[in-house]
Order: structure tokens, then sequence, then C-alpha cells
């Protein structure tokens, strides 16, 4: 089973568990229906083949038309597919499919906006670990189409020593040797600083990405001098639509936001059936 038919299995079972009452009780035949997926605000598209998934779950024989790509941007009223199987499937299916599908658009959409906020900058807008307990491939997925880039997925797949594991190790500098010892040469080390002052242990201690940890513009600014260029810097913290500009205006090669997955808002999109 792949990750995503996970997802969608989980997500189904959740919806419909030992039966759809409603539709056993007014369809109790199968009968064949057209339904069509529309736009009801402008979006980028993200996960038109998540929502053709949930369908073929649930009967392969669905027939899942999409009009648009991801990455797409739609204005109201675009019909993004149009879905033609048993009028049955087509209901058990509808809320999980769009569900999934205005969750992952909504992203795709709050990630543009930040992306075009920084152009004209070397800074990337990349997304955290903030995600949807279980939707972590979908949501990194959406902001990639976004225009954004992925962080690290999890916990497994990059260092980043943050204030927790510095405390728990004694120190910045014994938290990157610690993490050098363990590490193949081939991973990089990412430290989380919170002053000038950490930000110059991590650089002795040749950390490979610095992190500034919710610092004001000025000591950004000057902690990007100090670095010059011998380790990445990425910004963390306090960044939003009215922020960024000005993060990215201080030199930082790498700003985080929170913000594309925990809280984007799911774009509104809704599905008609007819041809009943």
């Amino acid at each position: 089973m792949t990750g995503l038919d996970r997802i969608v299995e989980n997500a189904l079972l959740e919806d419909i568990h030992t039966g759809d009452i409603t539709t056993l009780a007014v369809v109790p035949e199968p009968r064949a229906a057209h339904a069509r997926l529309i736009a009801k605000e402008a979006m980028v598209l993200a996960g038109i083949d998540v929502a053709a998934r949930v369908f073929h779950l649930l009967d392969n024989t669905v027939l899942f038309t999409p009009a648009f790509r991801d990455g797409d941007r739609l204005q109201p009223g675009d019909v993004l597919a149009g879905v033609d199987g048993n009028a049955a499937i087509l209901l058990q299916g509808e809320r999980v499919a769009l569900n999934l599908l205005q969750r992952m658009c909504g992203v795709a959409t709050l990630t543009s906006r930040y992306v075009t906020a920084v152009e004209g900058t070397k800074a990337r807008v990349v997304d955290t670990r903030k995600t949807t307990p279980g939707l972590r491939m979908l949501d990194k997925y959406a902001v990639r189409v976004g225009g954004g880039i992925n962080h690290r997925t999890g916990l497994y797949d990059g260092v980043l020593i943050k204030e927790n594991h510095i405390a728990a190790a004694g120190g910045i500098t014994e938290a990157i040797r610690r993490a050098r010892a363990y590490i193949p040469h081939t991973m990089k080390i990412e430290i989380e600083t919170e002053s000038l002052a950490e930000v110059g242990e991590a650089l002795a201690a040749d950390a490979d990405i610095i992190m500034l940890d919710n610092m004001d513009l000025a000591t950004m600014a000057e902690a990007v001098r100090l670095i010059d260029g011998r380790a990445l810097v990425e910004a963390s913290g306090g960044v939003n639509l009215d922020t960024i500009r000005a993060i990215a205006g201080t030199g930082v090669d790498i700003i985080s936001v929170g913000a594309l997955t925990h809280s984007a808002r799911a774009m509104d999109i809704s599905m008609l059936l007819e041809g009943v």
C-alpha cells in the first residue's frame, strides 16, 4: 500500500466506517451519475490526483476527468474535474475528496503568497514540521506546488538542534560535536540560535546551517554579516505576510514559515451531482 493510499483509506474508514447510512437508504440501487468539482474562489490547485484516488479506491470503474493540473491558478466558477460513476460511490467519496483537495489547495495558495512576497530577494520560503498529523506527505507536496521548498520531512532525515537539545547536551558546542560524531558525512547540521553570541559559538563549532530564532531585523542583519557566507542562514519565528519581505531584506538564505501548513485556510470547492 502506498503512503497516499494509506491516507485515503484511513480517511474513508473514518467517514464511512460500517456504511453510509444516508446513501444506503436514499440511493439503494445502482444508477449512473455525473458530478462536477467547482472552484468557488481564486486558488492554486493542488491535490487533483488525490481527489481522483479517493473515488478510485471506492470503485476503480469511476471515471475521473481533470480539467486542470496541480499548480494551475483557478478562478471562481472553474470546473476542476468531472466525475462519472455510480451515484452512491460519488456520494460516499465526496466529503473525503473535498476535504483533502480543499486543504491542499489552501496550503498551495498560501505558500504562493509568501513566495510572491519575497520575489527579487535571495531568500527561499520553506515549510516546517507543523503539519496536520497523518497528512504531512500531502501538506509538504502542496507547499512545493505553491512554489515553496520542503525543510526536513521528519526527525529521521535531518539534524536540527533546537533549544531543548542544546540544554540537554550542555551547550551549543557539545551538541554540534555529538551530532557530527553520530551522523554520516553526507548530512548537514543545523542549529537554532537566539543571540549573536550563540551565532558566534555555532560558527566556531562549524554548523552548516544557523537558524536565527525570533531575532529582530537589526540583529538578523548583524548575524548575516557575522556569518558572512560561512554557513547558510535561516530565519524563523514571527514570520507572516506582513513581515516576510523585511526579513528577506536582511540577507538570510532561508525563511521557514510554520503558517504555510498550520494556518492555511481550506479553499472553497464544491461538488455538484447531476444526471442521476
